[in-house]
């Protein structure tokens, strides 16, 4: 048995028992019903999550994944591609928006290589990468597959891998991203899974102009018409029109279901990862905490089909894993609501009358 097959049956639904425990007691805290509104909402998922009336939350790490694009061909982005190893060097260095973020939060920053186009094996040798790499860049999508299947399903193995090997000691997983070219096969995985028109979901990416953005949609339907892929099999849509770190992030999602961990989902590229970790397995859905709506027009439409409410709504569109690192903050803040704030009872205040 594979290592996915193994993880997937691992994956349950949230535990009903502790969803109502934590129900219970947040009913009767000492404050107007439900005036924590939905942080109240993510201290009953949480107690799901974990199995606990006092989940662990403290220790956390965003994962950013790594690669390039062969659709950049196309010139669908703004900068060119030599910038995403040279944004790597500026994680390592901590000089990036993720550092900074994750610092603030208490969070690591874990970045692994899944496929860019240069050789990062000195870092991953110092020990400052991990090298997941599943090939210098994916194949340009305009023209055929992103990838072999038997790459896709490496791709996905490799975030669980990374997950599998942290979970020991990280309580919270955040997903992020960094690949020039990204937000076009994103478009086209939310495009196959959502159904909606390829103009409602594609945005301008890192700052598209009007012709920019017109020749990117035509790109996406190019893509589409050319690849066929089947919105029912999440690998066979990776494989077809996704990346290399958008499969990893998939991975990172299902590998945290099956640890019963909560996974903070960072913006549009992420999304694109839940969106193919839950056609692989519909369950992970349950341990998915949307960070933020980005300013990438197709992002509602995939949180809408994840079936989650965005924490936040700044209008951010980085990626990297910074809103996963915002959003951690309020994670912890539905924990302190669940296990810090007094019933009435505790606190011998009169409660509302019936």
């Amino acid at each position: 048995m594979s290592l996915l097959e193994r993880t997937l049956k691992e994956i349950y639904p949230q535990d009903t028992e502790y969803r109502n425990r934590a129900k219970e007691r947040l009913d009767q805290l000492a404050l107007p019903h439900w005036a924590l509104g939905d942080l109240m909402d993510l201290s009953i998922d949480l107690a799901g999550i974990t199995r606990s009336m006092n989940p662990a939350v403290t220790k956390k790490a965003v994962i950013t994944m790594v690669g390039d694009h062969g659709v950049v061909e196309e010139g669908v982005s703004k900068f060119p591609q030599e910038v995403t190893p040279q944004m790597v060097y500026n994680f390592v260095n901590g000089g990036a928006g993720i550092n900074a973020l994750a610092r603030q939060a208490g969070a690591e920053v874990v970045v692994v290589d899944m496929g860019v186009a240069t050789d990062l094996t000195e870092l991953a040798r110092q020990g400052k990468i991990i090298n997941k790499k599943v090939g210098l860049g994916t194949d340009n999508i305009a023209k055929g597959p992103a990838m072999s299947f038997a790459m896709a399903t490496r791709a996905v193995e490799s975030g669980i891998d990374v997950v599998n090997d942290l979970a020991d000691r990280i309580d919270v997983f955040g997903t992020g991203d960094m690949g020039i070219g990204n937000t076009t096969p994103s478009a086209a995985i939310a495009a196959v899974i959502t159904g909606k028109s390829i103009e409602e979901l594609t945005g301008r990416g890192t700052g598209l102009d009007d012709e920019q953005l017109a020749h990117k949609q035509e790109v996406i339907k190019t893509i589409l018409d050319c690849n066929k892929p089947d919105p029912k099999n999440g690998l066979d849509v990776l494989m077809k029109v996704g990346g290399f770190e958008i499969g990893g992030i998939a991975g990172v999602i299902i590998g945290a279901a099956a640890k019963r961990k909560p996974v903070v989902v960072d913006g549009f590229i992420s999304s694109a990862g839940a969106l193919i970790a839950m056609a692989i397995e519909p369950f992970v859905r349950d341990y998915i905490i949307c960070a933020h709506r980005s300013m990438e027009p197709g992002h509602a439409a995939m949180q809408e089909k994840v079936g989650c409410k965005p924490l936040l709504d700044l209008n951010l569109r980085l990626g990297e894993g910074t809103g996963a690192a915002l959003a951690m903050n309020f994670v912890e803040a539905a924990v302190a609501v669940l296990t810090e704030v007094a019933t009435f009872e505790e606190a011998a205040v009169a409660g509302a009358d019936k």
